[in-house]
């Protein structure tokens, strides 16, 4: 039987060398919501379909050609969640979290499943990062929502992204538009795609939103959502404006914005690159008024967004972004012999419990062989055990980036190892410019190594 190597077709495997980049992105993004209020929840990999066909919209293109469905062995329909809000909300339903003090601020780092040509910045296994917040209608949370992911820009140095807003009303003032959409869609119904054809009647909103390059044509000249707010969507989006403004937030309106699933009302919104190729899109999201009254719940207004982690990636990447550093080894310990070998064993071991990373030979290779692989993994320090190291009771550390050597007693390595490294941290912070005083003996006396 051939041995299965490749992984499948929309899919990636995020390697050691790589990894250090998307746990700073999620630390990063983690760090910004805590800022502004957002706690984590986590939600599972699938749910019960009917919760995506009436929370995203059965006439969208995620639930219509996108989602990954199946049945278990109970005869249910599961599917892998294609994004995150419709879970989010189900869990905030099923815990009775609208009992506690409102806004509810969720915020999530989750993997979706949609079934799509795999591209730059799309792929069929992605990943997001979310935030909900549940429980006000205030244009204010619109903003702050807004602000939050503005500002995880801005930490992240990401240029020229554009924030691209729009209003698509509410269900009153919708059905106004809806009949002037259906209007005029309706004289091109023969030249729209099958699947607009079939939204004609049930969505015609669905039609702009359609990546045929024929409908997209015909939905350039199509009516305009914003001619048919209501009074009370229109002064909403107006307050909207008036605080990114005042948050000195920059946006464009634009009208042609609906996002691609059905639970939005009201504020709409994108922030969108020209340097990723035609996914440009890093974050969208907007209101979501009646989600959790369609999936059962009390009415709830509320609002979020997802933000594609690999796509911020690539963005990055594509503007030259720096990513911290991987850590890497601080110290190397190689050795000769059982009982050497066993004192490494004992020395790492102590180190680790004071939180430093260390290493010793755990493949049985000669000192030169562990000492080139010391190298590879960038040890700052090494140091090399024998019979007579043993016997003295001292070893010489190797600083491995000046080369310079220094004894040390074996019986007081650890303590006197921290002092080191501590102190040759404090010379990284003062070649900054940063003048420090501090007690190296206070800092062990805290317990936080």
């Amino acid at each position: 039987m051939a041995l299965i190597t490749k992984s499948i077709k929309g899919t990636q495997d995020v390697l050691p060398g790589e990894s250090h980049k998307i746990q700073f992105l999620e630390s990063a993004a983690k760090e910004i919501a805590a800022n502004f209020g957002f706690r984590e929840i986590r939600t599972p990999v699938f749910e019960h379909t009917e919760l995506f066909q009436r929370g995203v919209g059965d006439t969208t293109d995620v639930v219509q050609k996108e989602m990954y469905t199946f049945l278990d062995k109970g005869g249910r329909s599961i599917t892998l969640r294609p994004e995150g809000t419709a879970g989010a909300v189900r869990s905030f339903l099923e815990h009775g979290l609208y009992n506690e003090p409102m806004p509810q601020k969720l915020c999530y780092l989750t993997s979706c499943y949609r079934y799509e040509k795999p591209q730059a910045g799309r792929l069929r296994e992605f990943h997001q990062f979310g935030v909900e917040c549940l429980g006000t209608a205030s244009p204010a949370a619109d903003a702050e929502v807004i602000a939050l992911a503005g500002e995880l820009f801005s930490f992240l140095g990401v240029r020229g992204l554009e924030l691209q807003l729009n209003s698509i009303g509410c269900k009153e003032c919708r059905k106004e538009y809806h009949k002037a959409l259906h209007d005029y869609f309706y004289g091109h119904k023969d030249e729209l795609c099958g699947t607009c054809q079939e939204r004609l009647d049930r969505n015609p909103m669905r039609i702009l939103d359609c990546k045929s390059p024929v409908c997209s044509a015909i939905a350039k000249d199509a009516p305009k959502v914003l001619d048919y707010l209501c009074d009370d969507c229109r002064a909403h989006f107006e307050q909207v404006q008036s605080f990114l403004k005042t948050m000195q937030i920059p946006f464009t309106v634009n009208p042609t914005i609906v996002r691609g699933l059905d639970y939005y009302t009201r504020t709409v919104f994108e922030f969108v690159s020209t340097e990723i190729g035609a996914q440009g899109t890093v974050c969208g999201g907007g209101r979501y008024d009646g989600l959790v009254e369609e999936i059962g719940g009390p009415h709830t207004p509320a609002l979020g967004f997802g933000m594609g982690l690999e796509r911020l990636q690539l963005l990055m990447e594509a503007q030259g972004l720096p990513f911290p550093a991987p850590e890497t080894c601080n110290l190397y310990i190689a050795s000769m012999g059982d009982n050497a070998l066993q004192t490494a064993a004992q020395i790492v071991s102590a180190l680790r419990q004071e939180g430093v990373y260390a290493e010793f030979d755990v493949v049985g290779r000669s000192v030169k062989a562990q000492m080139k692989y010391a190298n590879k993994i960038g040890a700052k320090f090494t140091m090399v055990l024998g019979d007579s190291e043993l016997e003295t009771g001292k070893a010489m550390l190797k600083n491995m980036e000046t080369g310079e050597q220094q004894e040390m007693a074996l019986d007081t390595f650890e303590g006197d190892f921290m002092r080191l490294s501590i102190s040759e941290s404090l010379k990284d912070i003062e070649a900054l410019g940063v003048d420090t005083d501090i007690d190296i003996d206070a800092i062990l006396n805290t317990n936080l190594f």
